[in-house]
């Protein structure tokens, strides 16, 4: 496999695993660590800045929603959102170091878009999470 094409099906792997489409960047990550060759750290980076990438398209997402949520094909009753609302007013920002996390990071990075979090906090915050999970990832297969 190509260089190009380990670091382009890696990237995409990581962003469509960051929005609501179902992707496992983890497998493709630790594959590409185990086959060894590429750098893993270049690997590391491609990966998280994949996932953030992803991660921004669902905080747009979340910034522009909540106009829609008395629609009728809107997927989230105005309940559940009332209730993920109030849950990121409880945690704040600190709760985007959950990003990571499965099943519940992406609804997060979506809500914190519907509460106007500022990018550059949502950045950094995120990148930690996310960043953090493929160093994991990276270190439980051998790799550091």
């Amino acid at each position: 496999m190509s260089d190009f094409a380990a670091y382009a099906g890696l990237f995409t792997a990581a962003f469509l695993a960051a929005t609501i489409f179902p992707a496992q960047s983890e497998a493709a990550l630790a594959a590409l660590v185990l086959a060894g060759d590429q750098p893993v750290m270049a690997l590391i980076a491609v990966a998280s800045v994949g996932n953030v990438l992803g991660a921004v398209v669902n905080w747009l997402l979340g910034r522009g929603v909540e106009r829609f949520k008395e629609r009728r094909w809107f997927p989230a009753k105005a309940e559940t959102l009332a209730r993920a609302q109030g849950w990121y007013q409880r945690y704040g920002k600190w709760s985007l170091l959950l990003s990571w996390a499965p099943f519940i990071g992406d609804p997060i990075t979506v809500v914190a878009g519907v509460m106007r979090e500022p990018l550059p906090v949502f950045l950094a915050l995120v990148t930690v999470a996310k960043a953090g999970r493929y160093l994991a990832v990276a270190a439980a297969v051998g790799a550091l």
